[in-house]
């Protein structure tokens, strides 16, 4: 897709998640005429012309935090105004349907949809700032030795270190997951959104994260928008082993088990990059179970037909900003938990311990994931 057609699509898309609310809020209450009519539009047509301004100084070429950080807030807040604007539409229809109208349906509606969504986008800021929430999930995995029985695998993904500076929510989440008592830590892609000066402070802490049988780290696609090979770098200088098409066998008191990365498939266009399962596995023992690290839920098709037991993955950040998980589905298989696919391989899709863009989470809580492998009895 060229960048001209994306540019329009774009813009087609911010036009009607202004529009929606520009009826709703301004027109319909207003009646179309009046001080508030002509501010609320005018207001509209600010943001119409600001927003695409702002993300593409802080996305595109420039880089410049400050606009990112301003783009993505306006950005998250629009969605939720947009989405209550559509269900107060709705409402508005049904109630209409059976004759309740009028100024003050409108009215009250309108101010309803203003009511929820500031309540939400507070809530969201809350839910995406916070320290994760610690999700502990039993997984039973064929072939697993008796004597790795309760083996904990902590799982980080899509944390997403950007624009806004997360250092101390960064040593934070190393703490949570230090008192996880993990055997095995995973991160599975989208660390950062930026190149490696920019980010570094807010990553330097996971030098910290401890786990006696490794800490192991794969690319995520937003890896791949700046050097996905100097994170692969600095991730290894921290103390990191990073799974680029690679395993290692961890092994507890003689029990063994494989550990498996491959990169995201955002990875294709770049030499030396993109996922390839079959060299992950290389040398495996094949009566060994196999853990992988595979960032895109969709990539379980591969691993189910490599007969892989547990892929790990992240991506979809559960919808981050309901009801956003219903354009996700449409991509990815799942979109959070745990699921069992062909060949009785199992998926574990974390909802993300970070955020993309928009500094919000509605109704898709950020996780820190704790895997108890069991033995499948």
């Amino acid at each position: 897709m060229s960048s001209a057609v994306v540019l329009i699509v774009i813009v087609l898309v911010l036009a009607v998640m202004l529009a929606v609310p520009w009826w709703v809020l301004v027109a319909g209450p207003t009646g179309r005429s009046g001080s508030w009519f002509r501010v609320g539009t005018a207001a509209c047509v600010l943001g119409g012309v600001g927003l695409p301004i702002a993300l593409f100084l802080g996305h595109g070429p420039p880089q410049f935090d400050p606009a990112a950080i301003v783009g993505d807030v306006a950005l998250g807040v629009l969605w939720v105004v947009f989405t209550w604007s559509v269900i107060g539409l709705v409402v508005r229809g049904a109630l209409s349907v059976g004759r309740v109208r009028g100024a003050r349906v409108t009215q009250g509606i309108a101010l309803g949809v203003v009511v929820v969504s500031v309540v939400l986008s507070g809530y969201g800021l809350y839910e995406a700032r916070r320290v994760p929430q610690v999700r502990t999930v039993d997984v039973a995995i064929p072939g697993l030795a008796e004597g790795l029985d309760g083996l904990r695998v902590v799982v980080l993904t899509d944390t997403h270190f950007a624009a806004l500076d997360r250092e101390r929510w960064s040593r934070q989440v190393v703490d949570e997951v230090n008192a996880q008592r993990p055997d095995i830590v995973g991160l599975a892609g989208d660390l950062v959104d930026g190149s490696v000066d920019k980010r570094r402070d807010q990553v330097a802490p996971l030098a910290g994260v401890e786990a006696p049988l490794g800490r192991f780290y794969i690319t995520g696609n937003h890896e791949y928008l700046d050097d996905a090979q100097s994170w692969i770098d600095y991730m290894a200088s921290i103390g990191w082993q990073p799974l680029h098409n690679a395993h290692r066998t961890v092994d507890r008191d003689g029990d063994r088990l494989v550990v498996a990365g491959i990169d995201d498939p955002a990875g294709t266009d770049v030499a030396g990059h993109g996922p390839d399962l079959p060299a992950a596995l290389a040398g495996t023992d094949p009566q060994l179970p196999v853990v992988l690290l595979a960032h895109q839920p969709k990539q379980v098709a591969d691993s189910a037909a490599a007969g892989v037991e547990l892929q790990i993955s992240g991506h979809t950040h559960g919808g981050q900003i309901w009801p956003f998980h219903y354009l996700v589905r449409l991509d990815q298989p799942v979109v959070a938990g745990l699921s069992r696919h062909a060949n009785n391989t199992q998926l574990y899709t974390s909802r993300g311990t970070g955020y993309w863009g928009p500094p919000l989470r509605v109704f898709a809580p950020s996780e820190i994931t704790v895997l108890v492998l069991h033995p499948d009895r």
